[in-house]
């Protein structure tokens, strides 16, 4: 199994342990892009045309909410593809 697979398996149970990189991979990877504040934020939003920004914070741990935004954003991005 490729650590691709590993993060994607992580998400989709939910795993507490996830940090904000490996969430912000996943994102990027789905066509969403990090809108960074310059003013030291503890939170970035990613935007992708046609979806629902997403926020998520910096810190750890990230709650199960924030985690659940992610997934249902995968889960949207593969029902476009296919």
């Amino acid at each position: 199994m490729s650590q691709w697979d590993k993060l994607l398996k992580k998400l989709y149970a939910l795993d507490p342990g996830l940090r904000y990189e490996e969430l912000k991979k996943i994102l990027k990877r789905y066509g969403y892009s990090a809108l960074e504040t310059k003013g030291g934020s503890s939170h970035v939003t990613f935007r992708k045309p046609g979806s629902t920004p997403i926020t998520l914070p910096r810190h750890t741990p990230i709650k199960k909410a924030y985690l659940d935004l992610v997934r249902q954003a995968v889960e949207e991005s593969e029902n476009e593809s296919n």
